[in-house]
């Protein structure tokens, strides 16, 4: 029910993530009269799908304390978390409210062994593939330590999905050098660099421009300033694919140029579609919780469900387990982490 567009973009957006993968099955939870005719315009979808009734939705501008005192165990963001919890579900996507969801996640599903704060990781395209940048929304601030954790959890991921033994990991900074930037940031590049995990290639401080260049695998920064990031290249993409479109109606010769080259334009609009990578994964949590943008369409929509079915299929949330070996005393990768921790 979240989102700008709710059931009318969530139901046409699973349709599509069940066309890509056939063996999925869908749990909607919200209003059933809203739900159910989209429902029944698509048969397929139907056939593999139930809804589960609430009139309770949280809305776009309520503050996470509202939505968690206002029958929180009554809407349907928490039913489908709570989904999650017993089983019912692998996977839970929301287009809804981020700092609800980041809540309701914390308390219903709790966070990993050794990690206090949830993040939000995104798969971000760059020109020489794919890197992740965490925390693009869930928490706002942070300080050393939880930037460590940022870098320790993004490594993780980065190791899973890029089949990377040493993923490479960069702060974001207002410049690369040692003595710019704030304390706490600084603090956690000297934290990082002395501990020279065997999993990590720490790099140092990374700037704005270096998240598009793909410069690491893994960028680190706040939520605050992530979410900025992110608004902010998705605008872009979308101002430099308006430019092109105006300036190929400009004149029939640029109307003859664009025909010609189609097939290079739309392998560029592919790239540069914020729709493509849409939705993060909350990193640190007992489950698998995906979040898609509020303003994408159906298309975008299904991405999101995209990567909650690889994170399953991948075995994710296991992988990171086994990885930081939060759950097992003892053993190299334990003590680098409890080394790291110590203020």
């Amino acid at each position: 029910m979240g989102g700008d567009f709710g059931p009318s973009v969530v139901v046409p957006g699973a349709g599509i993530a069940r066309e890509r993968r056939p063996d999925t099955t869908f749990l909607f939870f919200g209003d059933e009269a809203k739900i159910r005719p989209l429902l029944d315009a698509d048969p397929k979808l139907a056939a593999v799908s139930q809804v589960r009734h609430t009139d309770v939705v949280v809305r776009n501008d309520d503050k996470p304390s509202q939505a968690l005192r206002a029958g929180r165990r009554g809407s349907s963001m928490w039913l489908a978390i709570d989904a999650v919890k017993n089983g019912e579900a692998d996977a839970a996507v929301s287009a809804g409210n981020t700092g609800a969801l980041m809540a309701m996640s914390k308390i219903c599903l709790h966070m990993l062994p050794g990690i206090d704060r949830p993040a939000l990781a995104a798969i971000w395209p760059t020109v020489r593939g794919e890197s992740i940048v965490l925390d693009v929304g869930a928490t706002i601030g942070a300080d050393s330590q939880h930037l460590v954790d940022l870098a320790i959890m993004g490594s993780a991921m980065a190791r899973i999905l890029f089949n990377l033994e040493k993923p490479s990991v960069g702060l974001l900074n207002v410049g690369v050098e040692e003595i710019k930037g704030l304390e706490e940031v600084k603090a956690a590049s000297r934290r990082l660099r002395d501990a020279n995990l065997p999993t990590m290639d720490y790099r140092g401080f990374v700037e704005g421009d270096d998240l598009g260049k793909g410069t690491v695998d893994v960028v680190v920064t706040e939520g605050f300033t992530g979410n900025i990031a992110l608004k902010t290249a998705e605008g872009t993409a979308k101002q430099i694919g308006q430019y092109m479109r105006d300036a190929f109606k400009s004149s029939l010769m640029s109307k003859l140029g664009a025909l010609l080259a189609r097939a290079a334009f739309v392998e560029l609009k592919q790239k540069i579609d914020p729709r493509r990578v849409n939705g993060g994964l909350f990193l640190g949590l007992d489950g698998v919780i995906i979040k898609s943008h509020g303003g994408m369409d159906a298309l975008g929509f299904a991405g999101a469900v995209d990567i909650g079915y690889e994170m399953v299929r991948h075995g994710l949330l296991e992988k990171i387990r086994e990885t930081m070996n939060l759950s097992q005393e003892g053993g190299a990768p334990q003590a680098a982490l409890a080394d790291l921790r110590q203020p």
